[in-house]
C-alpha cells in the first residue's frame, strides 16, 4: 500500500445538525433517558438486581464519570418499586437479661404504633394506677388488712407486756424500739444501788428475768416483722387484683393494633406480658405516700424499660429502600451504640442503639464505593464477616473506651436481607479476585461499564436526550441542534475515534454547564455551537499554560526544532505529554550517527537509564529489522547511536521507532530528510507500521509549532495508516489542510515513509523473502548497503593491520 495523502474531509467527524431530527433539546424532554452505549452493563445490572439468591451482589466497574453510580441508582429505584416495603425494626428491653436487648421486626408503620402506645401508657400510668389505688373499694379492703394486722400487733404487744409484768419489768414503746425498767416487789424502780444491796440469790433471779424480757422483746419484733411481711404481701396482692383488669384492658387494646401475622408476634406478645408483670411487681413505686422526688426517680427508671427504640422506621416508604452510602464510616454502615458520661463513667442502655445503612437497606439495596471501604480496615473486615452470614451484630469497634464503660450491651444479632452494589475500578475488581477470592465470591454479578461505544444515529439521539435531561435537571437554557452536534463531535474527540463516542458523560455534562454559563453571560436563551467552541477554548486556556510555555521555548530557540529544509540523520519525532488535566503533543528532534565498528546500535537514552522498557523494546525491534534488511552483509560492521535531543525526562513508548529507523537509514545512506515532515509510528520486525496513541495531540502539537514558524505548504505529519480512523483534528488544521498548507500522510510499511521524507525510492524488492537481495544503487537501501560494505571493509582492514 503506497503513501496516502489524506483528504481534509477525513481528518475529523462532522455532524450535520439537520440529521439529528430536532431544532433544540426542549423537544426531547418527553423521551426517557437510556443507558447510552451500556447495553451489556444494563443487562447485567438488571439480572443482578432481580436475582434473589444469596451471594449475587453486584460489583460495578468502569471509569469515573461513566454514569455507573447514577445509572445503577436509577435501576435500583426501578427494581425497588416492584418489591414490598420491608418491616420496621425495634430494639426492646430484655427483662431477663438487660445487657442483651431483643430485636423485633414489625410491619412497616407498626413500629410507630407500638412506640406510641407504650409512650401513652407511661404518660398515663401513674395517674391511672393512683386513681385505682385511691378508690373506695381498695381503701376499704386495705383498711381491713391494716386493721387486722394492727390487732395482731396489739395482741402480741399485750402478751409481751404481760410476760414482762410477771417478771417485775415495765416496758415502754418508742418509735422503733421498746425499753424496759426493773421493779421491786412494791412496784418501785430498782436502781443499781438497790440491786447491789439485794441478796445474791435475788440478784440472780433479776438477771434471769431481764434476759427473758430481752428475748421476749426480740421475739416480739420478729413476730411484728412477719406480720408486716404478710400484710405487705396481702396489700400487694390486693393491688394486683385491682390493677390487673386495668392492665389487661390496656394491653388488649395495644395487641388489637398490632398484626398477629407478623413473624415476631409471639415474641412481642411475650414482651407485653413481661411489661405488665413488671408493672405489677413495682406497684409500690406508684404509692403517692412515698417521697415525691424518690418516687419520680423510681418511675423514670421504671418507664425507661418500657420504651421502644425504633431504629428503622419504614412507615413513609412505598417500595423497598434504596440507600446510597456516601459517608461509609463504621457507625454509619453497621450501626452503633451511643454512650453518655455520668459520674466519670460511660453509660448506655437499649434506647441508645442506632441503626446503620445496612439495617436501613434491609429488603432493598445499598450502594457503596470500594475506595471508601478500603480506606478503613475495620469496615472492610466487618463487611467480609457480614457477607459470610448476612447476620449483623451491632457493636463498637475496638476497645479504646472499654475501661470507662459502666454498662455494656450486646444487642441481639439480626438477619439482614440486602443487595449490595459495590462501585470500583476494573483494576480493583481483578485485584480482589486474586487477593480475596472469598469476598469476590459474594459478588457474582459483574456490571462492566465501557468507556466508549460504537456511534450511530441511535446513540446520537440518546446523547441529545441526555443533554435535554441535564438542561432540565440543572435549569439551564436548552441547546440548539448545532450545539448538540458540536457536543457529539467532542465526544468523538475525547476517545480519538471517528466511529466511537466517549461513554464518560460526566465530561459532556461539564461542557454543557460551561457552555450554558457562557450563553447566560451573553443573555441568550438558546445555547449555540459558538458557545460550545467558546467553552472549549476557555477550558483549554485554563489548562494549557505548560503547552504554551513549550511553544514559546521552541519559538525562542531554547528548544531546537527545525520544520524547514533538509538534514542528514535528523528528523522530528512526536511525543505526548500528559499532565492529568491536560495533554498535548510536542515535536522532539531525533538524531542518529553511524560509524564503522562492531558494537552495533547504541540507544543513548537506555544507557543513561532515561528510557522505559517499552521504548527499549521498540529499539531492539528496529535493530533486528535493520539487521534483517542487510542480512546478506554478514555480519554487519556498524557502530550507531540514537538520541532524543534536549529530552530530559524519561522516554517511554515505541511510537518513535519509525522515526529512529529513518534517522539511522538517513545517516547510513547519506540522504537528507525533509525536516517539515514529522513522523510517529511503531514498527515490527517485518517493517509493518503499527498504530500509536495520542495521534490527535501529536499532530496538533506539531502543527502549532509549524504555524508559529510559518506554514510554507511543505510541512505535515506521517502516521500509520491504521490511525486515520482515530483522527479528530482541530478545525483550523482541517482548514489548513484544505488550503494545502499542512498535510497528513499515512503509511503501511516503514520504507514507504522513508521514500516520502527523502524523495528517493526505497529499493525494497517486491519479493522481500528472497535470500539474494541486491538493492538498486540509487535507492535508499542501495546507498545504505554501499555504506555498510565500506564499514565492513574498513573493519577487516583494521583487523588485518592489528594482526
Amino acid at each position: 500500500m503506497p503513501i496516502s495523502h489524506l483528504d481534509p474531509s477525513v481528518l475529523r467527524v462532522t455532524i450535520d445538525p439537520d440529521t439529528l431530527g430536532f431544532s433544540d433539546t426542549s423537544e426531547l424532554l418527553h423521551h426517557p433517558l437510556s443507558w447510552i452505549g451500556q447495553e451489556r452493563a444494563e443487562v447485567a445490572a438488571q439480572f443482578g438486581l432481580e436475582m434473589t439468591q444469596p451471594d449475587y451482589h453486584l460489583f460495578v466497574i468502569g471509569e469515573v464519570g461513566s454514569g455507573r453510580s447514577s445509572l445503577l441508582a436509577q435501576a435500583m429505584t426501578k427494581t425497588a418499586k416492584r418489591r414490598v416495603v420491608p418491616p420496621d425494626l425495634c430494639y426492646l428491653n430484655n427483662f431477663e437479661a438487660p445487657e442483651s436487648p431483643i430485636a423485633i421486626r414489625l410491619p412497616a408503620g407498626k413500629g410507630r404504633v407500638l412506640r406510641r402506645h407504650l409512650l401513652q401508657l407511661t404518660q398515663s400510668l401513674l395517674t391511672d394506677i393512683s386513681q385505682r389505688l385511691d378508690g373506695h373499694d381498695f381503701k376499704i379492703k386495705s383498711a381491713k388488712i391494716e386493721a387486722r394486722f394492727k390487732n395482731e400487733e396489739a395482741k402480741a404487744y399485750a402478751e409481751l407486756d404481760s410476760f414482762s409484768e410477771k417478771r417485775h419489768c415495765a416496758i415502754r414503746r418508742e418509735t422503733v424500739q421498746i425499753s424496759y425498767t426493773l421493779l421491786d416487789d412494791n412496784g418501785e424502780i430498782l436502781t443499781e444501788d438497790k440491786i447491789i444491796l439485794l441478796p445474791k440469790a435475788r440478784r440472780a433471779e433479776i438477771d434471769q428475768a431481764e434476759i427473758a424480757v430481752r428475748e421476749a422483746i426480740v421475739f416480739y419484733f420478729e413476730k411484728v416483722d412477719r406480720f408486716e411481711g404478710i400484710k405487705n404481701t396481702e396489700l400487694a396482692s390486693l393491688q394486683r387484683q385491682i390493677i390487673q383488669p386495668f392492665l389487661n384492658k390496656v394491653f388488649k387494646s395495644i395487641r388489637h393494633d398490632l398484626p398477629k401475622q407478623c413473624e415476631d408476634y409471639a415474641r412481642l406478645d411475650r414482651y407485653l406480658d413481661l411489661i405488665a408483670e413488671d408493672i405489677l411487681h413495682n406497684l409500690m413505686s406508684f404509692d403517692h405516700r412515698e417521697n415525691e422526688e424518690k418516687q419520680q426517680a423510681a418511675l423514670e427508671q421504671l418507664f425507661c424499660r418500657y420504651q421502644v427504640n425504633l431504629i428503622v422506621d419504614n412507615h413513609d416508604l412505598n417500595a423497598a429502600p434504596v440507600i446510597i452510602e456516601d459517608n461509609p464510616l463504621f457507625r454509619t454502615v453497621f450501626g452503633c451504640i451511643d454512650y453518655q458520661y455520668k459520674n466519670g463513667l460511660l453509660n448506655t442502655d437499649f434506647t441508645r442503639i442506632r441503626a446503620g445503612s445496612l439495617l436501613k437497606a434491609h429488603g432493598g439495596f445499598l450502594m457503596l464505593h470500594l475506595n471508601d471501604l478500603l480506606a478503613d480496615g475495620l469496615i472492610w473486615d466487618k463487611l467480609r464477616r457480614f457477607l459470610r452470614s448476612m447476620r449483623l451484630q451491632i457493636e463498637e469497634p475496638g476497645s479504646a473506651i472499654a475501661a470507662n464503660i459502666a454498662d455494656s450491651l450486646e444487642p441481639e444479632a439480626i438477619n439482614v436481607d440486602v443487595k449490595i452494589i459495590l462501585i470500583g475500578s476494573r483494576e480493583q475488581y481483578y485485584a480482589i479476585q486474586e487477593q480475596d477470592p472469598e469476598f469476590a465470591r459474594r459478588f457474582r454479578v459483574k456490571v462492566d461499564f465501557s468507556d466508549r461505544f460504537s456511534a450511530n444515529a441511535e446513540t446520537y439521539r440518546a446523547s441529545s436526550i441526555f443533554v435535554a435531561q441535564v438542561c432540565q435537571k440543572m435549569h439551564l437554557p436548552h441547546f440548539s441542534a448545532a450545539a448538540v452536534a458540536r457536543l457529539i463531535e467532542e465526544s468523538h474527540r475525547e476517545v480519538n475515534d471517528q466511529v466511537r463516542q466517549s461513554a464518560i458523560f460526566a465530561r459532556t455534562e461539564m461542557l454543557v454547564m460551561e457552555s450554558a454559563a457562557l450563553c447566560n453571560v451573553h443573555g441568550c436563551n438558546l445555547v449555540g455551537a459558538a458557545d460550545i467552541e467558546a467553552a472549549l477554548q476557555a477550558r483549554t486556556m485554563r489548562h494549557n499554560y505548560p503547552h504554551q510555555r513549550m511553544l514559546e521555548s521552541i519559538a525562542d530557540g531554547d528548544v531546537v526544532v527545525t520544520s524547514q529544509g533538509e538534514k542528514v540523520g535528523q528528523l522530528n519525532g512526536l511525543t505526548v505529554i500528559d499532565l492529568g488535566d491536560h495533554s498535548f503533543g510536542v515535536p522532539t528532534r531525533i538524531t542518529a550517527r553511524t560509524f564503522a565498528g562492531e558494537e552495533g546500535l547504541l540507544n543513548i537514552e537506555r544507557e543513561v537509564e532515561m528510557s522505559g522498557p517499552i521504548h527499549d523494546k521498540g529499539v531492539f525491534i528496529l535493530q533486528n529489522y535493520l539487521a534483517a534488511l542487510f542480512a546478506h552483509i554478514a555480519p554487519i560492521a556498524l557502530n550507531a547511536s540514537i538520541v532524543f535531543e534536549q529530552e530530559y525526562n524519561v522516554i517511554e513508548g515505541d511510537s518513535a521507532s519509525c522515526a529512529e529507523l529513518y534517522a539511522l537509514l538517513s545517516s547510513l545512506s547519506g540522504l537528507a530528510i525533509n525536516q517539515g515532515i514529522a513522523v510517529t509510528g511503531a514498527v515490527n520486525q517485518y517493517g509493518e507500521v503499527i498504530p500509536v496513541g495520542g495521534i490527535n495531540e501529536k499532530i496538533e502539537g506539531y502543527y502549532y509549532v509549524c504555524k508559529k514558524a510559518g506554514l510554507d505548504g511543505n510541512q505535515g505529519v506521517l502516521i500509520p495508516y491504521q490511525n486515520d480512523r482515530y483522527l479528530m483534528l482541530d478545525h483550523q488544521i482541517v482548514e489548513a489542510a484544505g488550503k494545502g498548507l499542512f498535510h497528513i500522510y499515512t503509511m503501511q510499511n516503514v520504507m514507504e515513509g522513508m521514500e516520502l521524507i527523502t524523495g528517493v525510492p526505497s529499493g525494497l524488492p517486491v519479493d522481500r523473502n528472497s535470500k539474494n537481495v541486491k538493492y538498486a544503487s540509487g535507492s535508499i537501501l542501495g546507498h545504505a548497503q554501499k555504506t555498510l560494505k565500506s564499514y565492513r571493509h574498513a573493519c577487516l582492514k583494521s583487523q588485518q593491520s592489528k594482526s
